[in-house]
C-alpha cells in the first residue's frame, strides 16, 4: 500500500451525507498533498537529490505498485488522488430506494458516509425527485448501500456516520428492546468492518460487536476552539456544569482542560411521560451542586434533540442567578420544533451561544445569530487516513494533550498581546465576536494529521 498515494482509498456518501463526505474528501485531498510535499523535501534533502527527481521516483514507485498500468498525470509533480466514488440513488413510488455504484471499487478500502439525522430535502433519480427521509429511511438506505459495495467487491467495508442510529435506545428498564445494540449487529452481518461515529451516546453499545470496530471520535478540540473565539479563557469567571449525571465524565474533561470548577445540574424525571418538542419535558424536579452566581455557564452535553430539557435547565440556571450561558453540543439534531423553541429562548435571555458540529446536516441552524458550528471534518479526514494506513489512532481519540496544548497556546498569546502593550480584546469586558460560523471554515489540523 503506498503511503503517499492512496489509490485504495474511496469514499462513497448515501443520499443526505453528499455535503460532509465532500468536506471530508477536501480534508483529506489537503493531508496528502502537504505529506507528499514534506515526504519529498525530506528524502531529496536526506539523498542530495533535487526534489524534482525525487518526484519522479515517488510517482515510479506509484506507478509499479499500482494494479493499472500507470496511473495519470503528470510524473514529475504530484498526482492528486481521486477519493470519490459516484454513486446514482433512485427513489421508487412505493418508497424502496436502490443504490448503483458507478465507479470501480474492487478491492478498494471504502468508507461509507450516512447522515441519519439528515432531514432536509435530499435529491434521488438524478434531482429528478426530492424526498425528506426519516431516520429509519436513512438506516435502510445504507443497508443497500453497504449491500451494493460488497456485492461490488470491495475489500473493506467501514461506516462513517457522525450519529449513531437508535443510540440512546441502549439499555433496558422493562418490557423493550437493546436497539442500539440490534442496529449494530445487523451492520456487522452485512459485512461492516468498523464503524467511526462521534461522541456515541453510552460506551456500552461497543460492547455488542463481535468482529465490528468501533471507533468514537471526541469533537472536544474543536469545540475548545470555538469557545476561545467567544469569550476570554484567561479572564472570564468561567464554571463548566454538567447538565445531568450522565454528563459529568464529559464536562469534568471539560473542567480540567479549562483548569474551572465543575458543578452538576441534577434532574429528578417522571420516565411515565415522552417528551414529544422543546415546550414538554419529563422533569419534575432540578437541584444544582455548585456555584454559578454571577458566572459564565459553560456545558457541554452529547446532542440536542428537541431541547426541551435543555431549555428548562437554562431556566433553571438563570434564575438562580448565572450571568451567561453557553451550551455546547456534538449533534445538533434540533427535531420538531427546537429551533423555534431555541429562537425563543435567546429572545428571552436564557443562554448566549450554542456551540454545535457539522456531523448533522442543518442550512437554518446556521442562519442563526445564537449558532456556532465546529467543521469536525478535517478530524474524520485524520481518522480515515491514520486508519486506511495502520497508523495508531491513541493521540487523536484520547486528546486531552491536543486540547492542552491549544489552552496553553491561546493563553501565551493572550498574555504576550498584554505584555506589549495590546489589548486581549478591544472591548474589555465583552466577548469577542464569535466570526464566520461556516462549516467551510478552516481548522488546524492535529500533529498527527500531516504524517
Amino acid at each position: 500500500m503506498s503511503y503517499s498515494d492512496p489509490t485504495k482509498l474511496g469514499i462513497l456518501a448515501c443520499p443526505g451525507a453528499e455535503v460532509f463526505a465532500n468536506q471530508v474528501i477536501r480534508r483529506l485531498a489537503g493531508i496528502y498533498k502537504r505529506r507528499f510535499d514534506r515526504k519529498s523535501a525530506v528524502l531529496a534533502s536526506r539523498y542530495h537529490l533535487s526534489q524534482e527527481l525525487v518526484t519522479r521516483k515517488i510517482n515510479f514507485d506509484n506507478d509499479i505498485q499500482s494494479s493499472l498500468l500507470y496511473i495519470p498525470g503528470k510524473v514529475d509533480q504530484y498526482r492528486p488522488p481521486r477519493f470519490k466514488i459516484n454513486v446514482r440513488h433512485t427513489y421508487f413510488p412505493n418508497g424502496e430506494v436502490k443504490t448503483e455504484i458507478l465507479d470501480s471499487v474492487r478491492g478498494k478500502d471504502l468508507y461509507i458516509f450516512q447522515d441519519i439525522e439528515n432531514h432536509q430535502s435530499i435529491a434521488f433519480n438524478d434531482g429528478a425527485l426530492h424526498r425528506h427521509l426519516s431516520v429509519n429511511d436513512h438506516i435502510f438506505s445504507l443497508f443497500v448501500t453497504i449491500d451494493a459495495a460488497m456485492q461490488a467487491g470491495a475489500e473493506r467495508v467501514n461506516l462513517v456516520l457522525p450519529t449513531y442510529p437508535y443510540s440512546r435506545q441502549h439499555k433496558k428498564k422493562g418490557r423493550e428492546g437493546l436497539t442500539a445494540a440490534r442496529v449494530g449487529q445487523m451492520l456487522e452481518n452485512l459485512g461492516v468492518s468498523r464503524i467511526m461515529t462521534l461522541d456515541i451516546h453510552s460506551r456500552e453499545i461497543e460492547n455488542s460487536f463481535i468482529r465490528l470496530r468501533l471507533e468514537n471520535l471526541h469533537a472536544s478540540l474543536q469545540i475548545i476552539e470555538k469557545l476561545i473565539g467567544i469569550i476570554d479563557i484567561s479572564k472570564e469567571d468561567l464554571v463548566v456544569l454538567a447538565p445531568d449525571t450522565g454528563a459529568v465524565d464529559r464536562n469534568k474533561f471539560y473542567a480540567n482542560a479549562l483548569q474551572r470548577p465543575l458543578a452538576l445540574l441534577y434532574k429528578e424525571r417522571d420516565y411515565s411521560k415522552v417528551t414529544r418538542n422543546a415546550s414538554e419535558t419529563n422533569i419534575s424536579e432540578m437541584k444544582l451542586l455548585g456555584d454559578v452566581t454571577g458566572k459564565t455557564v459553560f456545558m457541554a452535553d452529547d446532542m440536542i434533540g428537541t431541547g426541551g430539557t435543555l431549555v428548562k435547565g437554562m431556566r433553571n440556571l438563570k434564575e438562580i442567578g448565572a450571568a451567561r450561558i453557553i451550551c455546547a453540543v456534538s449533534l445538533p439534531i434540533f427535531s420538531g420544533n427546537a429551533i423555534e423553541e431555541f429562537d425563543a429562548a435567546y429572545k428571552q435571555g436564557l443562554f448566549y451561544r450554542i456551540i454545535g458540529t457539522n456531523s448533522v446536516h442543518h442550512k437554518e441552524l446556521l442562519t442563526k445569530e445564537w449558532y456556532i458550528q465546529a467543521d469536525i471534518t478535517g478530524l474524520f479526514a485524520q481518522i480515515i487516513s491514520l486508519v486506511h494506513h495502520n497508523r495508531s489512532l491513541s493521540s487523536m481519540l484520547d486528546n486531552r494533550e491536543l486540547v492542552a496544548k491549544r489552552i496553553k497556546k491561546q493563553l501565551d498569546r493572550m498574555n504576550g498581546s498584554l505584555a506589549h502593550g495590546g489589548h486581549a480584546h478591544a472591548n474589555p469586558g465583552a466577548a469577542p465576536s464569535p466570526g464566520p460560523r461556516s462549516s467551510e471554515e478552516p481548522i488546524p489540523y492535529g500533529a498527527l494529521g500531516d504524517q
